[in-house]
């Protein structure tokens, strides 16, 4: 695998979005937003250069799970009326963007084409 993974330290990451990454055995950080909707859950994971999204409503049903290898950069992004994400990625011949809303509702936008 080539290239870098670039991302927020921890501490970056609760003063843009007010949340502390749950740190797993593997390495990967974790943050878990719950609403009344449902649950939103955002990994990533610096070795393998690795993201994932999984969106599930109140009853627990997966409305979204991606998983994707090849992320260049993650940055979080807060204003008085949002909170986000945006994931580069470079795979092959291919590259991308997901563009996260978290809040004040959750939508993901997600591309990756040919260069």
């Amino acid at each position: 695998m080539h290239g870098h993974f670039v991302f927020p330290d921890d501490e970056e990451v609760f003063d843009i979005v007010g949340e502390w990454p749950e740190i797993q055995e593997s390495g990967a950080r974790v943050l878990t937003w719950r609403s009344d909707e449902g649950m939103f859950v955002l990994s990533y994971e610096a070795v393998t250069r690795s993201v994932r999204v999984r969106w599930s409503n109140v009853e627990g049903d997966a409305l979204l799970d991606v998983y994707r290898e090849g992320a260049t950069r993650l940055t979080f992004i807060s204003t008085p009326s949002t909170v986000g994400a945006q994931i580069d990625f470079s795979v092959g011949e291919c590259a991308g963007v997901m563009e996260i809303d978290i809040f004040p509702r959750i939508s993901v936008q997600d591309r990756l084409l040919f260069q």
